[in-house]
């Protein structure tokens, strides 16, 4: 028989054991929306600038901006230029930028260098900027999300690689102010400014999109391949990494994913308050069995 003296104990161990459980709790890592974005290898805000024999293996946007140089000698397919598509793919490429600027961060790397670091998908946040130096990998299936409050900026000859089956396509870079990739940096990823974009001479991005929200795109002797084919990463769910040290990001808690203890915990006290309920026994201390006969 339980008494509400005998639950009291029940409850509070009940709780413990579920808020222990919350630090470890899982968050989802959902792409970013980029809508009419993806048909672009590049997209700009006020120029695209470039020298030297740089080739986009894609279509290029500008808008509002109207200004494109060095084409030739720079290549590209179809330049959409102030017009219609250029503007709908820079709304689309607002969205996919708030969508991952609102991410909940599964690891803060405030101050650590990307350069040596081997990630699994999440959502890595920076309070202001980020450095790459040397190479990043990439490793396992899901999408990647980097959060970064102002700049960022590789050294020379840096490189994102990709392992155990990780695509550029689901791997997503949102700075808060401009991107700066140095001479002979292999970059992989939609790399979102909501400045500009400085490709140095020689900086590649292998496979990925270069996308300058406000500001200008300039390019040295590059190469921008966009992925092609479909991005099969789906929105995957992953718990802090156990090597290394994160600090919970203060932003804003995805639906589900946050608290997923909470809704055990209500179930488990519900189930134990309606059981109580059921055996409290009577105030007369009279059993409520009905008298046989």
């Amino acid at each position: 028989m339980f008494h509400r003296s005998r639950l009291a104990p029940v409850l509070v161990v009940t709780a413990a054991v579920v808020a222990g459980a919350w630090p470890t709790a899982a968050f989802a890592a959902t792409q970013p929306r980029l809508g009419t974005a993806l048909n672009f290898a590049a997209i700009a805000g006020s120029t695209i600038t470039n020298t030297g024999p740089t080739v986009i293996k894609g279509n290029v946007a500008l808008s509002p901006g109207s200004a494109v140089t060095g084409f030739p000698p720079g290549i590209s397919a179809v330049r959409n230029i102030a017009d219609a598509n250029a503007v709908k793919a820079k709304t689309d490429l607002v969205t996919a930028f708030t969508d991952a600027a609102s991410a909940p961060s599964t690891s803060n790397l405030t101050g650590k260098n990307l350069g040596g670091l081997n990630l699994t998908a999440g959502v890595y946040s920076f309070s202001s900027s980020a450095q790459l130096t040397g190479k990043l990998t990439l490793s396992g299936t899901g999408v990647f999300i980097f959060r970064i409050g102002s700049a960022l900026t590789t050294a020379t000859a840096s490189a994102v690689l990709l392992r155990n089956g990780a695509q550029a396509c689901a791997v997503y870079w949102e700075v808060g102010s401009s991107a700066t990739l140095g001479s002979a940096t292999q970059f992989q990823g939609n790399l979102m400014a909501l400045t500009s974009i400085t490709m140095v001479t020689g900086a590649n991005i292998i496979t990925g999109r270069a996308l300058a929200r406000n500001g200008a795109l300039t390019l040295d002797t590059n190469q921008i391949t966009p992925p092609t084919g479909t991005c099969t990463a789906a929105s995957t769910t992953r718990t802090a990494t156990p090597t290394t040290p994160t600090t919970p990001s203060t932003g804003a808690v995805a639906p589900g994913s946050a608290l997923p203890g909470l809704g055990i915990l209500a179930t488990i006290v519900g189930g134990l308050m309606v059981l109580a309920g059921r055996r409290r026994p009577r105030l007369d201390g009279q059993s409520r069995r009905r008298p046989l006969g």
